[in-house]
C-alpha cells in the first residue's frame, strides 16, 4: 500500500532528477535551480535554493555521508556544494566545454563520473576535485550512469540504445550494445551482490525508449572477465520510461515514465507491485529514501511528489511489501520461540533442540557435556570437533559443520536481513564500516582481516586500495530500527 505525504511545487520549470540522502532531499530543474528539502517534514533549507548554474540542471547525487551534494547542468559544469552551508564548494568543468547530462558518485565517495552530449565521460577524484582520466563514445550523448555497489566500476548508458561498463580506468569491461531500442534514458546498479563459487553477480536495471525496463546480471567471473545477461524485461509502462531506481535493499524497484505513471515492482520476482498516477505530465525522476519507506518522484508539471510505502522493508513494524505470511512448523511453540533469536544467543538447550531437528541426536549429550550454546557452536570448526568433541565420523563432522554454515549464510533462525550482516562473521553488525571495496562490515572484523590477509577484500579477492574505514552511519541507523522492531 502507498499513500502520497505531500506534492512540493517550488520549481518553475521540469524536475529532472530528484536524490536522497539519509536526512535530505535534493531536486533539480530546468529553472537552473537546485532545491533542497528536510526530510523530516519536508520543509526547505534556508539555503534553498541553490543557484550556481547558467543553464538547466540535469542530475544531482548526494555523496555517501550527505555532506556534499554535486549537479551538472547544460552548463557544462558540474558543481558541488556543502550540504552544511549550501555554499560552492568547487567547480568542475567537463573536458570541451560539453553539455553536462549525468553525474554519479561512488558509494565510497572517491570517485565522480560525468557524461556530456558529445560522448565524453569524466572521472573525478571526488575529495581532492581533480580530474583523473577521461574516455569517449562516438556520435552519442550520454544519459545514464550508475556506480557498482563496490565502487569500483560503473555503467554508462547512452542516446544510441547502448551499454557499457567501465573500469576506474577508463577501459570497457563489456558492451551491450541494443540494451534499448532508440536510446537508453537512466541505469541503476542494484545495492546487493550476490557471489558464490568462482562467480560475483551484479544486477543493474535500466530503461529505455522502448518503454521497457530490464533486469540484467552481470557476473565477474573467476578469470576476471565480465559477462551481461538478461534477467528480466518489465512492461508495465505504456510509454518510454525515463527513470528508474532500487531501494536499499535491493528488494523493490520504481520507475517513471512518459504515459505520467509511476510503478513499484518486487524486483527479485519482476512482479508489478503498485502504479501510481498522480502527475499530470511526464515522470522524468524517481528515487528511494535510503533510511525511510519513502519514494520522491519529479515530473515535467514541476513538481516533486513524496509518497510513503505504508508495508515497506523499512516500515512500521518492519514489514516487507515482499514479505511471505509466517509458515506455522511441527516443532512448536519451542521452536517458534528460538527462531526469533540471533544464533548467537542461543542457550545450550536451544543448540540440543536444533540438533535433534537436524537428524544429529547423538550429539546432543556430547553437546551438553561440554556446554555448547550458540556462540560455541557458531565458532565450531573440523580441529575442534576431532579434538575437543571426540567426534570421530567424518561424515558426521562435514555434515554438523554444513549445518551451522546455512545457519549463518542463510539466517534460517534469526531472520537478519542479509545486508544487516557482515559478510566476514555473518552476524548481526554493531559497528558497521565501509572498506575500500564498497562493502560493509563490522569494525573489528574487517581491522582483524586487514592485518591478517595482506590487505585484500574479503568480498572480490582484489587488493584494498586503502586500509581507510568510514562509518556506516546510514546501516548502523537501519540496523537499530531492525533491533527495536523485533
Amino acid at each position: 500500500m502507498t499513500s502520497l505525504v505531500c506534492t512540493l511545487q517550488d520549481h518553475q520549470d521540469d524536475v529532472n532528477w530528484c536524490a536522497f540522502s539519509a536526512k535530505l532531499l535534493a531536486s533539480c530543474s530546468g529553472d537552473k535551480t537546485v532545491r533542497i528539502y528536510s526530510t523530516k517534514d519536508f520543509s526547505e533549507l534556508p539555503f534553498s535554493p541553490l543557484s550556481g548554474h547558467g543553464y538547466s540542471v540535469h542530475c544531482c547525487c548526494f555523496s555517501a555521508c550527505g555532506q556534499f551534494l554535486a549537479s551538472c547542468s547544460t552548463d557544462a559544469s558540474i558543481v558541488v556544494w556543502s550540504m552544511v552551508t549550501g555554499e560552492i564548494e568547487a567547480v568542475l568543468e567537463h573536458p570541451g566545454r560539453s553539455p553536462v547530462r549525468i553525474c554519479a558518485l561512488s558509494p565510497d565517495s572517491v570517485h565522480l563520473v560525468s557524461g556530456a552530449s558529445d560522448g565524453t565521460l569524466a572521472l573525478w577524484d571526488f575529495p581532492s576535485k581533480q580530474l583523473c582520466r577521461t574516455g569517449a563514445v562516438t556520435d552519442t550523448t550520454m544519459v545514464a550512469c550508475s556506480f557498482s555497489p563496490c565502487s569500483q566500476m560503473f555503467m554508462t548508458g547512452s542516446t544510441y540504445g547502448d551499454l557499457r561498463l567501465w573500469d576506474l580506468d577508463m577501459n570497457q569491461l563489456l558492451v551491450e550494445k541494443n540494451a534499448h531500442d532508440l536510446g537508453v534514458s537512466c541505469c541503476t546498479f542494484s545495492p546487493c551482490i550476490l557471489s558464490g563459487g568462482q562467480i560475483v553477480e551484479f544486477q543493474l536495471a535500466s530503461c529505455g525508449q522502448d518503454s521497457h525496463l530490464k533486469i540484467w546480471a552481470i557476473n565477474k567471473l573467476h578469470s576476471g572477465a565480465y559477462k551481461m545477461q538478461l534477467l528480466h524485461t518489465l512492461t508495465g509502462q505504456l510509454a518510454p520510461v525515463l527513470s528508474c531506481a532500487y531501494s536499499s535493499d535491493g528488494q523493490l524497484l520504481v520507475s517513471g515514465s512518459v504515459d505520467k505513471t509511476v510503478t513499484i515492482y518486487d524486483a527479485k520476482n519482476a512482479v508489478l507491485l503498485y502504479t501510481l498516477n498522480q502527475h499530470e505530465r511526464y515522470v522524468t525522476a524517481c528515487c528511494f529514501s535510503p533510511t525511510a519507506p519513502l519514494i520522491a518522484t519529479g515530473s515535467m508539471d514541476k513538481s516533486v511528489n513524496i509518497w510513503r510505502l505504508e508495508d515497506s522493508c523499512s516500515g512500521q513494524n518492519g514489514k516487507s511489501l515482499l514479505e511471505e505470511p509466517a509458515q506455522t512448523t511441527s516443532e512448536g511453540s519451542a521452536s517458534a520461540g528460538r527462531s526469533k533469536l540471533l544464533v548467537s544467543d542461543w542457550s545450550e538447550d536451544d543448540v540440543s533442540e536444533w540438533l535433534a531437528e537436524e537428524g544429529l541426536e547423538g550429539l546432543v549429550d556430547k553437546f551438553k557435556a561440554n556446554n555448547i550454546d550458540g556462540t560455541e557452536l557458531l565458532s565450531l570448526t573440523k580441529e575442534t570437533l576431532a579434538s575437543e568433541l571426540h567426534i570421530e565420523s567424518v561424515g558426521m563432522r562435514s555434515k554438523l559443520l554444513r549445518k551451522v554454515e546455512e545457519l549463518k549464510s542463510d539466517s534460517v533462525c534469526s531472520g537478519i536481513p542479509d545486508e544487516f550482516l557482515c559478510p566476514i562473521t555473518r552476524e548481526l553488525m554493531r559497528e558497521p564500516v565501509i572498506a575500500a571495496d564498497g562493502y560493509s562490515y563490522e569494525r573489528e572484523a574487517i581491522e582483524s582481516w586487514i592485518n591478517t590477509k595482506n590487505r585484500s577484500s574479503p568480498m572480490t579477492n582484489l587488493p584494498l586500495l586503502t586500509t581507510l574505514l568510514t562509518p556506516n552511519h546510514t546501516l548502523k541507523m537501519a540496523i537499530g530500527r531492525w533491533k527495536t522492531s523485533h
